[in-house]
């Protein structure tokens, strides 16, 4: 199947909803990703127009904050652009949320759910979680063919992917990026590391003694 040019695809679905995942696919189908953009900037609701106008100028496709925020915004001022939703269950979302932001305050954060950090204000995130999920697919009920949905922990991958995107299938496994195991890893490293070396200052002393 040749790939179709399109125009800009917009990956629409919250943070830590297999973002980076789908990052890494649309990179592996040859589109030039960004995202997220505008993490640090105190001031995100202010330039979050001008800072997404820029990029779009740059880039084939977006992932993450921001643009889950602007897609009414980018779908009228970049008509034939595609979009995709990631889908997570909220139960498991909002533990991603919690154990990987706690009660670090952000200005993204606070823009997108009206508070700052997920630890203490799980409700909240997840009321707006779910009304973005349901608004978005309300929004794109009629078109079908703009929208595509995607779970990743349900086994959503590269056939769904390419089908929508009109894209050869890559001969290589879905890529699964920034999970709870992958960050594990450093970890589980540095824990053995540190057991070895107690372990070998432990012989040294009884060698000693």
């Amino acid at each position: 199947m040749e790939k179709t040019v399109i125009n800009k695809i917009f990956c629409i679905g919250f943070h830590k909803t297999g973002t980076k995942s789908l990052a890494a696919a649309l990179n592996r189908l040859g589109y030039r990703v960004t995202g997220p953009n505008g993490l640090t900037d105190p001031d995100i609701e202010t330039n979050v127009y001008a800072m997404a106008y820029d990029l779009v100028e740059r880039y084939d496709a977006f992932q993450d904050n921001p643009w889950p925020i602007l897609y009414k915004e980018l779908d009228t001022n970049y008509p034939d652009s595609k979009f995709i939703l990631t889908l997570r269950d909220s139960e498991s979302w909002i533990k991603s949320q919690v154990d990987h932001f706690g009660y670090h305050e952000t200005a993204m954060r606070n823009w997108i759910y009206g508070v700052g950090c997920p630890k203490g204000n799980e409700n909240t995130y997840i009321e707006r979680f779910e009304r973005h999920n349901k608004e978005v697919q309300d929004y794109f009920r009629a078109r079908p063919q703009d929208l595509l949905t995607m779970d990743l922990a349900k086994a959503d991958g590269w056939e769904k992917l390419c089908s929508f995107l009109r894209a050869d299938i890559p001969n290589a496994p879905f890529p699964h990026a920034n999970t709870a195991i992958d960050r594990e890893k450093p970890k589980s490293r540095r824990t053995r590391l540190a057991i070895k070396a107690k372990s070998i200052v432990n012989r040294i002393k009884v060698r000693s003694d």
